[in-house]
C-alpha cells in the first residue's frame, strides 16, 4: 500500500445539491482544501450514477428516458467488437487520451473545473479524491432489453467492468499529474443488498473479481482505492477484495462493522484507512446533531477500535473524517452544514494529536 497518513483530515463524498459546478468546487475547496474532490451534481440528468459513466459501452439504448443495453439491435455485435478492439489497443499502448475510456464535459463538467482549480492550489494539497460508480452497483442497476440486470450476462458484465476500470484509471492519471497522492473511491450502494434475496445468486467470488479488476486499473497509475457503502453490508467481502480505504456510514452502522474485529484488525495492521462517515446526511439527524455531539460519538467508537489493540494515535493516523454519504439529495443549507461539521469535527480531532 502506498504511504498516505491522513491524520483525520476531512474529505467529502461526491454529490452536492447545487446547480453550478464552479460554485460547488469553491465550496469544496473552502471546507476540504487539503483533500478536495470533484463534484457530482445530480440536478443534471447526465450526472446520475449510471448515466455519468455509461458512455462508451456497446448497446446503449434509451426509450422514454429509460436507459438499457439492447443486445438485439442490429448494431450490437459491431459495437461490441469495436469496444474490445479499442480496449485491447488502449491496454497495449497505455494511451487513454481520446478514447472512449475518458470522461467528457457533458457528463462530468465538475471534473474539469476541479482539475483547473486544484492545479492553481497545488501547494496546499495533500491528496486529490475522485469517485466512480462501482461495478456491482453499475451492473445490477443497468438492465438489458428484457429488464434483466447486466450483471447476469457475462459478456455485458465484462465490458462494463472494463469500461469502469479504464475510466477510473484515466481519472487517476489526470489527478496524479497535479499531486502525488490520489484517492479513487468506488461508490457501491448496491452492496447494501448483500445477503438479501436480491443478491442470492451473486457470489462473493464474483463480487471480488469485479472489484479487483477495477482496483488494479487504479493501482496501475499509483492511486489508492476505496469502496464507499452508505449502509450495512457483508463487510468481509469488501475487506477480502483488498481495499486501501473503507468509506462507511459510521454514524449509523459502526455497530455492524465492529462485529468483524479480525477483519478490522488485519486491515489496520496493513495500513488500511477508515474513511469514517461520522457526519449524518439526512435532514432530521443533521438538525439534531452538533460538532460536539459528533466528536463524542467518534470518541466512543474509537475507544472500541482501541480494544482491537491499536493506540488512539495510530487510529487517528489512519482515519479520514467524512459525511456518511453524499449530500446531493438534501437541501443546499443542510449540505453546507454537513460540510461545516465535517471540517470542524476533523479540526477538533486533529487538535488533540
Amino acid at each position: 500500500m502506498a504511504q498516505f497518513t491522513p491524520r483525520a483530515l476531512p474529505v467529502l463524498i461526491g454529490s452536492l445539491p447545487l446547480q453550478e459546478h464552479a460554485a460547488a468546487v469553491e465550496l469544496i475547496m473552502a471546507h476540504t482544501p487539503e483533500i478536495p474532490l470533484w463534484p457530482q451534481l445530480p440536478v443534471f440528468q447526465d450526472e446520475g450514477m449510471l448515466r455519468q459513466f455509461l458512455p462508451g459501452l456497446p448497446g446503449i439504448s434509451e426509450t422514454n428516458g429509460r436507459l438499457f443495453i439492447n443486445t438485439e439491435k442490429d448494431e450490437f455485435e459491431a459495437e461490441n467488437l469495436a469496444f474490445y478492439e479499442e480496449y485491447l489497443a488502449v491496454a497495449e499502448s497505455g494511451s487513454l487520451s481520446g478514447s472512449r475510456f475518458t470522461l467528457s464535459e457533458k457528463e462530468a463538467k465538475g471534473f474539469f473545473i476541479f482539475l483547473d482549480r486544484a492545479n492553481r492550489s497545488k501547494e496546499a494539497l495533500i491528496a486529490l479524491k475522485g469517485q466512480i460508480t462501482g461495478p456491482i452497483t453499475f451492473c445490477t442497476g443497468l438492465v438489458d432489453q428484457e429488464g434483466r440486470a447486466i450483471f447476469y450476462n457475462d459478456q455485458l458484465r465484462d465490458a462494463a467492468v472494463k469500461l469502469l476500470a479504464f475510466k477510473a484509471r484515466w481519472q487517476t492519471r489526470r489527478m496524479k499529474a497535479i499531486t502525488e497522492t490520489v484517492l479513487l473511491f468506488f461508490d457501491e450502494p448496491a452492496l447494501a443488498g448483500l445477503g438479501s434475496s436480491a443478491f442470492i445468486t451473486i457470489t462473493a467470488d464474483e463480487i471480488i473479481a469485479c472489484l479487483t479488476e477495477t482496483f488494479d486499473a487504479v493501482r496501475a497509475e499509483g492511486g489508492l482505492v476505496g469502496v464507499h457503502v452508505c449502509a450495512n453490508t457483508e463487510w468481509p467481502v469488501i475487506f477480502d477484495a483488498g481495499i486501501d480505504i473503507l468509506s462507511y456510514d459510521a454514524y449509523s452502522f459502526f455497530d455492524r462493522l465492529i462485529l468483524y474485529p479480525e477483519h478490522l484488525r488485519d486491515f489496520l495492521q496493513r495500513g488500511g484507512i477508515l474513511a469514517t462517515g461520522i457526519v449524518p446526511t439526512d435532514a432530521e439527524r443533521i438538525d439534531a446533531e452538533s460538532v460536539a455531539s459528533l466528536v463524542t460519538r467518534w470518541d466512543q467508537q474509537t475507544t472500541q477500535l482501541e480494544q482491537l489493540g491499536f493506540s488512539r494515535d495510530k487510529i487517528i493516523a489512519q482515519t479520514l473524517i467524512t459525511p456518511s454519504c453524499g449530500t446531493g439529495s438534501i437541501s443546499p443549507d443542510h449540505a453546507r452544514k454537513v460540510l461545516e461539521m465535517t471540517r470542524d469535527v476533523s479540526a477538533i480531532i486533529r487538535s488533540r494529536v
